[in-house]
């Protein structure tokens, strides 16, 4: 099972873990989108930076 990740909201003017997190999981520009496999470490991932992000399930 793997996640499909949308960066939907902008990087800007949010904290610099939440930056670092989404570079993690290569979104770098507004709509760009990766998939990322579905365990812990994303989910956690996912939840720091939830506000920003739209997730769907492939």
């Amino acid at each position: 099972m793997a996640l499909k990740i949308k960066l939907v909201r902008s990087l800007n003017s949010c904290k610099k873990n939440q930056i670092a997190t989404a570079k993690a999981l290569g979104l770098h520009k507004i709509n760009s989108e990766t998939t990322q496999p579905d365990n812990a470490a994303t989910r956690g991932k996912i939840k720091t930076i939830a506000h920003l992000v739209k997730v769907e399930e492939v």
